[in-house]
């Protein structure tokens, strides 16, 4: 294992701690080990005294942690967020067990392989790890700083909801909320070398359609000539072959003109003059890869399919689900509709699950733009950093209510294999990479 100092050992031993607690929230909260999310939080106070002797806690929806730490002045307050519930994983496929936290050495760097790694453990035990060290030299900030750990993110987000309601209620405008989102990548865009550090200063909507066929059921020995299944099963390819219209939006277009910049060759002047270029940049990230097609649409996911409870018997209802992630522009109205027209048949049933639209564009001007591009250029120097649209939700859809300045971004650097990791199997974060997330988090506290 690479030489660190000991409090980077203490460090990486308190992170590994987090990681070993099974944290799974599940859409049914009957299925929920309540007893593990109950021994996480204890296990936070027992890991992190200095923080919990000074800063004030509240719980919110039972598991939701809000955290205040009283600045020196009436400035206005800080919110930094991450969440402790992860996906569900099982030891199958994982090349390291997913709650062991094994460390395993490796030429580029050493490797912490868990579920919770990128997403999003590894962003609160850094924010911890942070506040922890500052609270215990002394430092007090100018304004007030909330630190809002949510234990359902992966599922409703009910305690991030509770908590913005509660600050909502007392009057809290946060100048600068941060929650995890983009990172520093690398390979992305084409003809750009040097690394990329992507904020996310807005977020796609989400939801979930359920595509329903219902039917008279029967032996199977005797199919009639179109079953529910097979219904269903057409809906799904007429959808596939309809996908959603590209375009850009106003911040893929900042982007491509701040990346273009540091572009060589064509690309700088397709990107820089992407008013211009704009059909031919469109086309190209369409083809790309899945995340810059991603970028510039609407996009569906068959996630789920059920149908007959028995080999034998014909599905009497056969369901399917789609995942949806909808377009900062478009809306889930819009969304639905296109699915509509895409499947069109009468007879398979749409109906819309937790719809939650587009978040806000939060500028990228301003003094909270400002401090949060400085610390990303002072902690990975060299890095070019730009605005995006995040492609995935997160708590901080919520927190626009009360701020205007939400931004995305977890301090580490990601490839492209690690960030396929995201909700899969062999989750794994580098040890360095984590430890400069948190200094990122002590220099942008420093500044605060």
């Amino acid at each position: 294992m690479t030489s660190l100092s000991p409090h980077d050992e203490r460090s990486i031993a308190r992170f590994q701690q987090v990681l070993r607690v099974p944290t799974v929230s599940r859409l049914d909260v009957d299925e929920t080990d309540v007893a593990v999310f109950d021994r996480f939080v204890v296990l936070l106070t027992e890991l992190y005294p200095a923080l919990h002797g000074s800063l004030e806690r509240e719980v919110f929806e039972g598991h939701s942690l809000l955290y205040r730490w009283r600045g020196s002045t009436d400035a206005a307050p800080t919110v930094l967020m991450a969440h402790y519930d992860v996906v569900p994983a099982t030891d199958e496929g994982w090349r390291h067990p997913p709650f062991e936290a094994t460390i395993v050495p490796d030429a580029h760097g050493d490797l912490l392989w868990g579920r919770g790694t990128l997403d999003d453990k590894g962003a609160l035990a850094s924010i911890l790890e942070a506040v922890e060290a500052r609270v215990a030299a002394g430092h007090v900030p100018r304004g007030d700083i909330y630190l809002s750990f949510g234990h359902d993110e992966e599922t409703v987000g009910s305690g991030a909801q509770a908590i913005v309601a509660a600050l909502e209620s007392r009057g809290i405008r946060p100048a600068l909320v941060l929650d995890e989102g983009g990172a520093v990548v690398e390979g992305v865009f084409p003809g750009v070398g040097k690394p990329t550090a992507v904020i996310g200063v807005s977020e796609k909507g989400i939801t979930s359609l359920t595509l329903t066929v219902e039917q008279h059921g029967g032996h199977a020995s005797t199919p009639p000539r179109m079953t529910a299944t097979a219904r269903l099963a057409r809906a799904i390819v007429r959808l596939n072959r309809r996908p959603f219209p590209a375009r850009f939006s106003p911040t893929n277009l900042e982007m491509l003109r701040t990346v273009g910049a540091h572009a060589s060759g064509p690309i700088r002047w397709a990107f820089t003059n992407s008013r211009s270029t704009g059909p031919l940049l469109l086309a190209l990230f369409t083809r790309l890869g899945d995340e810059t097609n991603a970028m510039v649409r609407t996009t569906q996911a068959v996630t789920q399919l059920t149908g007959s409870q028995a080999a034998n018997a014909l599905a009497e209802r056969a369901v399917a689900t789609v995942n949806v992630r909808v377009a900062v522009g478009s809306s889930v109205e819009e969304a639905v509709r296109h699915v509509r027209r895409a499947i069109h048949d009468r007879a398979v049933c749409i109906a819309a699950l937790h719809p939650s639209e587009p978040s806000p564009v939060s500028p990228t001007t301003g003094e909270a733009w400002r401090l949060l591009s400085r610390t990303v250029e002072e902690i990975f120097g060299g890095v070019v950093v730009t605005p995006y649209i995040q492609l995935g939700a997160s708590d901080s859809r919520h927190f626009t209510r009360i701020s205007n300045h939400v931004y995305r971004f977890s301090p580490f650097e990601m490839s492209k294999d690690e960030r396929g990791t995201l909700h899969a199997r062999n989750e794994r974060i580098r040890i360095a990479t984590w430890l400069r997330g948190i200094r990122f988090y002590e220099r942008l506290i420093d500044s605060l």
